[in-house]
């Protein structure tokens, strides 16, 4: 098993046409583990990629999904760097225009909206008329490396609302976090301290949180996830036909496996290609009574995409046991990765959201 694969991933198009991700993608494999590269790529592909609810949400997807399926860290790059940029244009801002800037340099950048006990981002009006951060944020993932970042702070309204924050400001200090974990290694998440930094609001108070958008963002993660489970079940069907190739034929369970795998894998992506076209459709926008929210169907989405993946996870090891895991870099950091990232799903507590809406009538069935 190795980086040497750059085969894109299905969600809706034909074969013909995922051919034109086979460029990208081999240079993401080129730049495996190699950080500065990784976000030259993201800025270029940030230049012509798809954002979703304009009418190609399932070829977005099917770029993170394919990236992924490279390398999990790469997709982990990728992602919030497109994410920051479909919310700009969301909010109907210029994508290279940073706080403190002449806004001519694009970069790169990141979406940083978690929160941490003990820790608070206050975002206060200043005396020009602008507004200023103070306080600390967790989990910025790249912060040091990143040109500017989507934020949210809690606002002097009492609301969490989200600015657009130029990373190289002297105020930012990004702290380097002692990251133990084997997964995602080279994009370790840390806290970033501002003091007295400028910041442009991206539209008003709870905007963020309730356009459709948010919903969207959520699912293109776990698109990510999707490609990282499908190089996951590439490994496995590649160990198999090697062992046949030695002269070891796969046995029932093996291939009971693999046909689970399949059919998991075949159900999955054909969920996400009918909710890109809900999406695409403008089914999926809660902006009047007769459209239903989005935020139920990214948490069916989210959870069922987590649950593919763990149970990909979880029959692969069992049938190579822990021979790759132990001596496989490829197939170890992909899983190591993967395991670190899906856990990004805030998984039973989801759920138990998704409960409470159904049972206020938020149901198909």
């Amino acid at each position: 098993m190795s980086y040497s694969e750059a085969q894109p991933v299905r969600i809706s198009s034909e074969p013909a046409q995922l051919q034109a991700l086979e460029p990208v993608l081999e240079k993401v494999r080129a730049a495996v583990g190699d950080v500065p590269t990784l976000l030259t790529l993201a800025e270029d592909i940030g230049r012509t990629a798809p954002k979703p609810g304009e009418g190609n949400t399932a070829k977005l997807w099917e770029l993170l999904a394919s990236v992924t399926a490279v390398d999990v860290a790469a997709g982990r790059v990728l992602e919030p760097h497109l994410d920051a940029l479909a919310i700009l244009a969301q909010a109907g801002a210029q994508a290279g225009v940073q706080a403190g800037t002449d806004g001519e340099h694009e970069g790169t950048w990141g979406v940083f909206a978690a929160e941490g006990p003990g820790m608070k981002l206050e975002a206060k009006r200043a005396a020009n008329g602008g507004y200023v951060l103070n306080g600390s944020k967790p989990w910025c993932s790249l912060a040091g490396h990143l040109d500017g970042a989507v934020i949210t702070a809690h606002t002097e309204e009492n609301t969490r609302a989200a600015f657009a924050v130029d990373l190289k400001h002297q105020g930012v200090t990004a702290e380097a976090p002692a990251w133990t974990s084997r997964g995602l290694k080279e994009i370790p998440s840390g806290t970033v301290h501002f003091d007295h930094v400028e910041a442009r609001p991206v539209k008003q108070g709870s905007w963020y949180f309730e356009r459709p958008g948010f919903a969207w963002g959520g699912m293109g993660v776990a698109a990510c996830w999707l490609g990282g489970a499908v190089a996951v079940a590439r490994d496995y069907a590649d160990a198999l036909t090697k062992a046949a190739a030695n002269g070891r034929e796969a046995d029932q369970i093996a291939l009971a496996s693999l046909g689970e795998i399949d059919r998991i894998l075949a159900t999955t992506t054909g969920y996400l290609a009918q909710t890109a076209e809900r999406i695409d459709a403008g089914d999926l926008e809660g902006s009047d009574p007769d459209s239903p929210s989005p935020w139920p169907e990214a948490l069916r989405i989210r959870g069922t995409v987590a649950a593919a993946v763990e149970r990909v996870q979880t029959l692969v090891t069992q049938n190579l046991g822990p021979g790759p895991l132990a001596f496989d870099e490829a197939y170890g950091k992909r899983m190591a990765d993967l395991g670190l990232y899906i856990r990004q799903h805030h998984a039973m507590r989801d759920d138990a959201q998704l409960g409470a809406l159904a049972l206020k009538g938020d149901r198909r069935w």
